[in-house]
């Protein structure tokens, strides 16, 4: 049934069919079973982590995910719930028809039986008392640490909330004007694991030594998370609602992304 993906999809390579807790339940041929095993511990770790960072995406009732979206240079990766407690990965080339994959994948969960036919996505926590986002919200940086480039970008999109910039060794080196730093540190520490697996799962994408990756896209019922490379080890992670532009604010991100990397946050917190 996996093999429906790559017969039936041009330039799809791969496709995994695993566990909540990592664990492989079926994969296409031609993968080996020491990378199905990494591949899929990988993306239940992410997995586990873009739930925990949902309140970064906004708040909402119920903050359920709905898919996570991988590029590299040299292909994507996709990851969509395949009812309780499974997910379904697949990977294709950079020319892959995205709507075409997505299709075959949501109508392979579809057939996998009533045993993987549960809502395919993740309920990944509720607003109210102890919310993260109200609880560490109002703690701005101390002696200010906002980046002026990250303020423009985010204000510029209807519907963009936050940003930060995160340095090669996962810390916060700026945030958006208003982000609390607890929250800003949170986020870091989640996004630097997301960044990290992301890189792992690289030769599921395809085999390809010097391969690159670009960025990572989260997908919630209430809203966005995107984390992007910057440059010089750096990496940027946004947060939109749900009804914001996405492509026009992926586009400011990947315009302002070398720019902060380039200006290293001066000593005091001065904007960049």
């Amino acid at each position: 049934m996996l093999e429906d993906i790559v017969r039936n999809v041009p330039k799809a390579r791969h496709a995994v069919l695993l566990s909540a807790d990592g664990l492989p339940r079926g994969a296409t041929e031609g993968l080996p079973a020491k990378d199905v095993r990494t591949i899929s511990a990988a993306m239940a770790g992410m997995q586990s982590l873009s739930r925990a960072i949902a309140h970064f995406a906004g708040e909402a009732d119920e903050r359920r995910w709905s898919q996570t979206i991988i590029e590299f240079s040299h292909g994507w990766i996709f990851l969509i719930g395949a009812g309780q407690g499974a997910y379904l990965a697949a990977a294709a080339a950079p020319e892959v028809d995205m709507q075409q994959i997505s299709f075959r994948m949501h109508r392979l969960v579809a057939r996998l039986g009533d045993n993987l036919t549960s809502p395919p996505r993740v309920e990944a926590g509720r607003a109210g008392a102890g919310d993260p986002v109200r609880d560490r919200q109002p703690d701005s940086f101390p002696g200010g640490f906002t980046l002026t480039a990250l303020d423009e970008a985010v204000a510029d999109v209807q519907g963009a909330r936050h940003a930060v910039l995160l340095g090669a060794d996962g810390l916060p080196r700026g945030a958006t004007s208003g982000l609390g730093r607890d929250l800003a540190d949170t986020i870091s520490a989640a996004m630097t694991g997301i960044n990290a697996y992301s890189r792992v799962t690289a030769p599921f994408a395809g085999d390809l030594p010097e391969a690159e990756w670009r960025q990572t896209v989260i997908e919630f019922e209430h809203g966005w998370i995107f984390l992007i490379a910057a440059g010089n080890g750096t990496f940027l992670a946004a947060a939109a609602d749900r009804d914001a532009d996405i492509e026009e604010f992926s586009t400011r991100l990947h315009a302002v992304a070398p720019r902060l990397s380039a200006e290293p946050v001066r000593a005091g917190g001065a904007d960049a």
